[in-house]
């Protein structure tokens, strides 16, 4: 395992639409050992690949507690399947986008399906924290940030900062 750049805004990479992946297989598997101890290291919540600079539909993830045992999750090439019409709105964080936390409103329970660590086919639904996480990571892998879920103002005083606390 290695830990890798995480790249931040406002790097071009991260506007780019993730391709989907082939196959689990242990490159792929070496991939998201390598994401994985880059989340920890940060710390984060999750991470996907093209925050490290690598154009493939993966996600790292692990919503355990400080103190709690680890619980890493993996998915590969995921799609939601459905998401409900209410909506929760839930302070966000990035570490693409580090130091700058804001709400967005997003469907409260999603239904996804994804490949796991070992490449088979998992359907679940989500709610709370995990569809918070899980849609902010799917993002990434569309080009997405979740300070385009914010006014114009907001998303360039993000940017502002991030280049700002990298200057100095």
């Amino acid at each position: 395992m290695a830990l890798r750049e995480i790249i931040t805004v406002p790097n071009p990479l991260l506007k780019q639409v993730s391709a989907p992946v082939e196959r689990v297989d242990d490159d792929l598997r070496a991939l998201m050992d390598d994401m994985l101890e880059t989340m920890y290291d940060a710390p984060g919540i999750g991470l996907a690949a093209i925050q490290i600079g690598v154009a493939k539909r993966v996600i790292v993830m692990d919503l355990a507690r400080e103190g709690e045992e680890k619980q890493p999750r993996f998915f590969v090439n995921p799609e939601i399947l459905w998401a409900s019409d209410d909506t929760a709105p839930y302070e966000e964080g990035c570490l693409s986008v580090p130091e700058f936390y804001d709400e967005v409103e997003r469907p409260a329970n999603v239904k996804l399906r994804y490949l796991n660590y070992q490449g088979e086919t998992v359907e679940e639904d989500a709610e709370g924290l995990y569809a918070v996480c899980i849609q902010h990571e799917m993002d990434h892998l569309n080009g997405v940030l979740f300070i385009d879920h914010l006014s114009r103002l907001k998303r360039e005083q993000a940017v502002k900062k991030v280049k700002k606390a990298r200057a100095a």
